[in-house]
């Protein structure tokens, strides 16, 4: 975090498009390292409980979306050419300043495991956060065993997860990058166009929040993410179909309210299904790494500018894809569930149990799986 705020701050000095490269690289290095949050929460968490912690983290990213608006707003009304900065610079050293600070913060109070805890808790509580992890199938591990990222590759449900989550990455970078565009492209000024913005992510934040919570309390993952995608497709086909400002606007927000909670809602899935350190760190870092990889074609899809129909299609294909892995997944893990309980009682199953989950992973007879 510390990191990125110091990148993200340096932006202010660039004046070339080599420099702006470069920096932009090292931004996308550091920020790399804040995607694990699921995988760092689920130390914690029980599977019950994560989504709707990782929401409230997840759910930062759509508020930041609408401060960017608020702070894009106040930038271009009070400091435009303050110290000869045009706006997008002071944005730049807000935006990178902030996090700097907080990092700090993080740094003396947040402790890596429950194992690893000193401050603030008693030793009650302390047992308490272990006996909580072990609920989530924690051992205790934490190194990672590269043999075992191989069978985590061959197994088709870390692909099914990859295939969501690139889909809704996809959609939610390209709603990011062109929304003030697109608001634009109504023909409202630029400053109304980051303002109505907020309202966009307002809505995103919200349905992050509510679908998490719903998502832990009736213990189904694809489900809520096939409710959100159908959401997702109604929105992208207001968006290509209607001319109108108010039926697009309208079209964005039914937009955000179906593709965000996925992002929390997918890597929730993916930490129960993956058990075991090896398992849950690589599948956490591969999916989001495939993921962001695969949204930077987003921005080549969105080049038919004002109505942005190409980019509209490209995205919902995407939301139809998810749709197919999401219930395929959803199918697999059914027929998974009803095989791991008819072996309950056999020989293999014995075996199995005087090894550990972080040698076994999900394949562990012991070890159900959320749909």
């Amino acid at each position: 975090m510390m990191a990125w705020g110091m990148v993200t701050a340096c932006t202010v000095v660039v004046h070339s498009y080599g420099s702006l490269m470069v920096v932009r690289t090292f931004v996308g290095v550091a920020e790399a390292f804040v995607q694990g949050s699921v995988f760092y929460l689920s130390f914690w968490y029980p599977n019950n409980e994560l989504a709707t912690r990782g929401a409230v983290y997840f759910s930062t990213a759509a508020l930041a979306g609408a401060f960017n608006g608020l702070i894009a707003y106040a930038v271009q009304e009070d400091l435009s050419n303050v110290n000869n900065w045009r706006p997008w610079r002071w944005i730049f050293l807000i935006e990178g300043v902030v996090p700097i600070g907080w990092a700090l913060v993080v740094l003396a109070f947040l402790p890596s495991t429950p194992e690893t805890v000193k401050f603030f808790f008693t030793e009650d509580e302390k047992d308490l956060l272990i006996k909580r992890s072990r609920r989530a199938t924690n051992t205790g591990e934490s190194n990672i065993k590269p043999k075992l990222i191989l069978k985590l590759l061959v197994d088709p449900k870390f692909w099914m997860l990859v295939g969501i989550e690139s889909a809704t990455i996809f959609c939610i970078t390209s709603l990011s990058n062109f929304l003030p565009d697109i608001l634009h492209n109504f023909g409202w000024s630029s400053v109304k166009s980051q303002l109505m913005s907020v309202i966009v992510y307002a809505c995103g934040f919200m349905s992050i929040l509510f679908w998490a919570r719903v998502s832990d309390k009736r213990g189904q993952r694809g489900l809520v993410i096939l409710i959100n995608l159908a959401t997702a497709t109604l929105g992208y086909i207001l968006l290509i179909t209607l001319t109108g400002d108010s039926g697009r606007f309208a079209g964005a927000c039914i937009v955000a309210i179906g593709v965000y909670p996925n992002v929390v809602v997918n890597l929730t899935w993916a930490a129960g299904i993956n058990v075991g350190y090896t398992f849950r760190a690589s599948a956490t870092a591969l999916i989001n790494s495939v993921a962001q990889a695969v949204a930077i074609s987003s921005n080549q899809a969105y080049v038919d500018p004002p109505l942005y129909r190409k980019g509209h299609g490209a995205a919902l294909g995407m939301v139809c894809f998810a749709g197919v892995c999401a219930t395929a997944l959803l199918f697999t893990l059914k027929d998974e569930n009803r095989k791991k309980k008819l072996e309950q009682g056999s020989e293999k199953a014995q075996e199995m149990r005087r090894c550990t989950i972080d040698e076994i992973g999900n394949k562990h007879l012991d070890v159900f799986y959320s749909y």
